[in-house]
């Protein structure tokens, strides 16, 4: 699955010691750029905290898996994201263009008024 946006707040790194040793998760809030916008709080784990560097304010699209556990009765579900590309915007883009074509010019075509066969 896949969402894009712009990133509005990075949680703190939470780590702890599992019994494949220790582990790191860190949380970001994404909001949409809809009509109405909605907020997605995904997740990185381990290494991936490293790989995809974001920060508030990127926009970004974001690959992700969403998965549900059970513990003690309750369920829980993370939305955990595998692969994070940053939106470059250009200037150039952002901006419109002040390019404007020339006007085109309506010169009376050669020859008329000189006996030829047009009406005008």
């Amino acid at each position: 699955m896949e969402i894009s946006g712009k990133i509005i707040a990075v949680l703190p790194i939470a780590t702890g010691q599992g019994k494949n040793g220790t582990w790191r998760s860190q949380d970001y809030v994404l909001e949409t750029a809809d009509q109405y916008p909605k907020k997605v709080c995904f997740n990185l784990f381990g290494d991936k905290i490293d790989q995809f560097p974001i920060a508030i304010d990127d926009q970004v699209n974001v690959s992700f898996d969403v998965e549900s556990r059970e513990y003690n009765g309750r369920w829980y579900t993370t939305v955990r994201a595998w692969k994070i590309e940053k939106n470059v915007v250009s200037a150039s883009a952002a901006a419109p263009s002040s390019f404007s074509a020339p006007a085109p010019s309506f010169d009376a075509a050669p020859g008329a008024g000189e006996g030829s066969d047009l009406p005008f």
